[in-house]
């Protein structure tokens, strides 16, 4: 009596998963790719790692991004506009001013230290003059909404008469970021200088206090920043 062999069926590869979900495929080589990039720099990346990585072919990440330069700037792009989508996410419109502008510190605060790769990219493309980002309608878009998003902050906590006028909005930017940056940044360099461990959650938790407290008296109408 003859055996009958069951067909067994072929298991989905690459191509398929893009053809039935290209934008999961997409998010997928972000993902890894920005954290290639983030550890090794533009020059230092390779397709092959980020391939590998992902289970995508090369030829199929050069379909979705064009060549290496082109994932940088998507994986670049990609992490802005994370960070911008949290703050478009937060629920401060029925704050007070001052508690808002708390919140969004607290925020940034929390999200550089998860995304430590969006702190490293940024620093690449500094080292880079901006030579990327300087080709990115999306960024400069994407980073209009953050400015609108403090203007809007500040305007009301001067109308209120708890912050003091004459204030640039771009410059609180600038500010908040600074703070919130170097946290990560240098982070490894001070906890060895200063033989204190500068990442550990206590000490996360202080500087963050530190960080808020110190932007509220910077914006504050009166020495002591106001209740929030």
């Amino acid at each position: 009596m003859a055996v009958i062999k069951k067909e067994r069926k072929p298991k989905p590869d690459a191509s398929t998963t893009r053809i039935q979900d290209p934008e999961g495929t997409r998010r997928n080589i972000l993902e890894i790719a920005s954290k290639e990039f983030a550890l090794n720099g533009l020059s230092g990346a390779r397709i092959d790692e980020i391939a590998a990585r992902t289970r995508f072919s090369k030829r199929m990440i050069y379909y979705y991004f064009g060549d290496k330069e082109g994932l940088y700037l998507r994986a670049l792009e990609n992490a802005y506009r994370q960070v911008r989508e949290g703050e478009a996410q937060l629920d401060i419109e029925g704050l007070p001013p001052v508690a808002a502008l708390a919140r969004l510190v607290e925020f940034t605060f929390d999200h550089h230290h998860r995304h430590e790769e969006f702190i490293r990219m940024v620093m690449i493309e500094n080292i880079h003059h901006g030579h990327y980002l300087e080709q990115s309608n999306a960024i400069r878009e994407l980073n209009v909404t953050a400015i609108d998003h403090i203007s809007r902050i500040y305007s009301r906590g001067v109308e209120e008469g708890v912050f003091r006028p004459g204030l640039d909005a771009v410059e609180l930017h600038w500010q908040v970021s600074a703070l919130c940056f170097f946290n990560v940044s240098n982070r490894t360099t001070f906890s060895m200088i200063f033989g204190r461990d500068f990442g550990a959650p206590a000490q996360l938790e202080r500087l963050k206090r530190n960080t808020v407290e110190m932007l509220l008296r910077f914006v504050a109408k009166d020495e002591a920043p106001a209740e929030r």
